[in-house]
């Protein structure tokens, strides 16, 4: 019925037919390439651009310093990328002592003795937005950088300084430390 030639013909039409079928089930397939992207942010800074000033004290005599006063409130410029979010924390002085150690002054923040200015406004006389008279030992949750345009956030601390009747006399001074970072947000 077939001879040897039309049997390699059909064998030849059989190889081609279940070639394409082969090469068709392979371009069914595909290859797509993407990308990873990040942009870092600017770094986070914070300087301390007044120190909490108490001046002259008297034995006995306590003396207060409130966040609004502009020669004596501490102040600090927190600096970094505009309208991100961050926590910041204070570590505040129990006492000042003199540069011996060996004598101590209590110090004292109320719970009203921190303003946060998220505005261009370095004076902490003129409020211009952010949180006012907060506890230093308790900051506020959704702290940021400035916001969508400004790139700084001040903090204005006062406090309150308990010298005992036989104080001895001399400078003293504590540290008062701020911590802040990034928290995603």
């Amino acid at each position: 019925m077939f001879n040897n030639l039309d049997l390699k013909i059909i064998r030849y039409f059989i190889l081609f037919v279940a070639g394409l079928t082969m090469t068709q089930s392979v371009s069914a397939q595909d290859v797509a390439n993407g990308s990873a992207t990040a942009n870092v942010q600017a770094a986070l800074a914070i300087v301390n651009t007044q120190d909490l000033q108490f001046g002259s004290v008297f034995q006995g005599v306590a003396k207060s310093v409130t966040n609004n006063d502009a020669a004596a409130a501490g102040i600090f410029t927190i600096t970094g990328a505009a309208g991100a979010g961050i926590s910041a924390y204070l570590t505040l002085p129990q006492y000042l002592a003199t540069p011996t150690g060996f004598d101590r002054m209590n110090i004292a923040f109320r719970t009203n003795d921190l303003t946060i200015d998220s505005t261009l406004n370095t004076d902490p006389s003129a409020f211009g937005a952010g949180w006012l008279d907060v506890d230093p030992n308790n900051l506020p949750t959704g702290l940021v950088i400035g916001s969508d345009v400004v790139s700084h956030t001040m903090l204005f601390l006062g406090g309150r300084v308990l010298p005992s009747v036989d104080q001895s006399a001399g400078a003293y001074s504590g540290n008062i430390i701020v911590t802040v970072a990034y928290n995603g947000t």
